[in-house]
């Protein structure tokens, strides 16, 4: 056997159970021992079992799961030995789900197999934990920095534990445990944080674009109890463990350590934070002095799991692709190409928070650094910010972020709408295509952008490939107000012309805010669509087509506004069918059928949109929930018949 069938290379029946008391603050040597042996044992499954994820293609996280392992070691050793603790190892950062996989196994809810299978699609291993998803995972970690203010009601729920949650110095930086840190000291609740501090998010390093922030100032700040030790010194990490957990009322303990510390490849490095390359972990098992034959076991397994695909050739558009995440911030990057270094500093605002390589705005960063500023995982202030930027009419705030986080900025929308303000928002990774941390992570409720009255007009838009991102910025990045912008985490092909190899959004192109665009007639019926789901449409057209069903495509750039001509000419066929991969509960189709019937327009009406929780993988996401070429035909032929 080879790859990820084979048998699991590292023996997880050494891990030798521990129980550990806080009244006695000194470790033995005997509990020194095989605390460093477990912690040893378990950092190397770590390591073997995110590679994977690493061969896949399918990306992962090794570094934060792999810190945290001497924190977790010593948890299992308390709820080991005592009742008094509440034993779920929360966790507030969801992308160290490699902790709960292995926690899984350890408890006998998985064979270790299956952690080869990591963040393959259908493993039920997705790139967050999901309660109910995954045999053994105790809790839904949501989004970063999501989870305190939950662990504050277990807490209160059950007075008699303590509860013990993992943190980050990424994700403390979320405003929400601001408001958990406030409740937890007026409460007196028996919480007791522990907090890996290693100086590395996404984007780099915490003390550099963020600077004044130090996690233990912030939490003393609160009135939480802190301690400070250095993570990988296992006596002090214990003696912080027993004072914190005999300090009555809420304690944090400050883990300070450089990022996947003896993992070579990545240590003190951004990258710790993404998965480690298959060279990466040969490299530390090499170095780790495991065996031949051990060493040889773990290189069939990573150099014989390949990435999968699902094949499909797409007609009515190209085989070339391109990322229109990455596109927006090339797009905005040649619009201020347009201004002087220091009309452009004063006129517009660029602000990140941690993702400018996910979100093209790293394009910005290189290009423009005049108007750019780093910051951190802070979504609210950091729109909000934007926002007060654009509060003068003649400056423009640009923001962006993951479109799963729009959810958390609504308020702050409403806000800036209120004062006039101009903000371009981007939201990348929309919808759930290619989206292997799965649903949490799903960008799928855009339209709660639109959350105004019908006096004030917010714009929301969609394009379709590269070039239409490109139009579209070009023509709505200085007008006013709020616009926001989308994108998806998965590459685009660019859409032809019908019967051609010329591109439609081509150099005779020039996009029209609130304008339908009507990319083929047709007489039987029309699909609406947008986005990543175009030129899907538009394949499944074309198809049905050839056997003689003259169905028509409509895209629709601009989601929020009726196009009055465009809905009256589809809304008098036989049938209108929209297609999205954002929610079916939110989404346009959740609207467009109400449009029609407020013009008495009564076609046959139906809608597809994403409509339960993910599979994990990659390109396995469209076609679970229904959305693949196919699943669109099946569904014009049931609307036309």
């Amino acid at each position: 056997m080879s790859g990820a069938e084979n048998k699991f290379p590292i023996d997880l029946t050494q891990y030798k159970k521990l129980k550990l008391d806080p009244s006695k603050p000194q470790l033995t040597d005997e509990q020194r021992q095989t605390l460093k042996a477990n912690i040893q044992l378990l950092r190397d499954t770590i390591v073997l079992f995110t590679s994977t994820g690493a061969a896949r293609g399918v990306s992962g996280h090794t570094g934060g799961a792999y810190d945290t392992v001497p924190e977790l070691a010593i948890l299992l050793s308390l709820f080991e030995a005592s009742d008094k603790f509440y034993p779920i190892v929360f966790d507030e950062a969801g992308h160290r789900v490699a902790t709960q996989y292995l926690l899984s196994v350890l408890e006998g809810h998985l064979p270790a197999e299956h952690l080869l299978h990591y963040r393959a699609a259908n493993s039920k291993l997705p790139g967050h934990p999901e309660l109910g998803l995954t045999p053994g995972v105790k809790f839904s970690s949501g989004r970063l920095g999501h989870m305190w203010p939950m662990v504050n009601g277990v807490a209160l729920a059950n007075r008699d534990k303590t509860v013990f949650c993992l943190g980050s110095d990424g994700s403390q930086q979320e405003g929400n445990d601001a408001e958990a840190a406030r409740l937890a000291v007026a409460q007196n609740l028996n919480v007791k944080l522990i907090i890996d501090d290693n100086n590395v998010t996404i984007a780099g390093h915490p003390s550099e674009y963020l600077k004044g922030y130090e996690v233990g100032k912030t939490l003393a700040g609160h009135g939480i109890e802190v301690f400070t030790v250095q993570g990988e010194d296992l006596d002090a990490l214990w003696g912080a463990f027993a004072q914190a957990i005999t300090h009555q009322g809420p304690a944090a303990i400050v883990s300070k350590r450089v990022m996947a510390p003896g993992v070579p490849d990545i240590e003190g490095s951004p990258h710790g934070h993404d998965v480690i390359p298959v060279k990466g972990a040969l490299a530390y098992f090499k170095h780790r002095g495991y065996s031949k034959e051990a060493y040889a076991q773990i290189e069939n397994i990573l150099l014989n799991i390949k990435p999968t695909s699902v094949p499909y050739l797409y007609v009515g558009s190209t085989r070339e692709n391109n990322a229109n995440r990455v596109v927006f911030g090339e797009a905005v990057s040649d619009v201020l190409d347009g201004l002087s270094k220091e009309e452009a500093a004063k006129k517009v605002m660029v602000i990140d928070s941690d993702l400018e390589g996910s979100t093209g705005l790293k394009v910005i960063h290189q290009r423009h650094p005049e108007v750019f500023i780093p910051s951190g995982i802070m979504e609210r202030g950091n729109f909000s910010a934007a926002a007060g930027f654009g509060f003068d009419p003649n400056k423009f705030g640009v923001f962006s972020t993951f479109s799963a986080f729009l959810e958390m900025v609504v308020s702050e929308v409403t806000m800036a709408r209120l004062n006039n303000c101009n903000v371009l928002c981007h939201f990348s990774h929309s919808g759930v295509d290619e989206m292997a941390d799965n649903t949490c992570h799903f960008g799928v409720n855009s339209f709660f952008a639109d959350n105004g009255l019908e006096d004030v007009q917010t714009w929301l838009y969609f394009p379709a490939d590269a070039l239409q991102m490109k139009a579209i910025i070009k023509r709505v990045f200085f007008e006013r107000g709020l616009r926001f912008v989308f994108s998806t985490r998965a590459k685009v092909p660019y859409l032809l012309k019908p019967n051609t190899d010329e591109k439609f959004f081509g150099d005779d192109y020039q996009f029209v805010p609130g304008k339908d665009e009507v990319i083929l007639e047709g007489t039987a019926g029309y699909v609406v669509s947008y986005g990543d789901m175009l030129y899907r449409s538009y394949d499944a057209i074309l198809r049905v087509r050839q056997e003689g069903l003259d169905v028509g495509l409509i895209n629709k750039p601009t989601l929020n506004l009726v196009d009055e001509q465009v809905i009256r000419r589809i809304g008098t066929s036989p049938f209108v069918l929209v297609v999205e991969s954002l929610s079916q509960k939110t989404g346009l189709g959740s609207k467009f059928g109400t449009w029609l019937l407020e013009r008495q327009l009564t076609p046959k009406y139906g809608y597809m949109g994403t409509n339960k929780e993910g599979c994990g993988g990659l390109q396995e996401q469209i076609p679970h929930q229904g959305l693949d070429p196919q699943s669109i035909i099946v569904k014009i032929k049931t609307l036309s018949h």
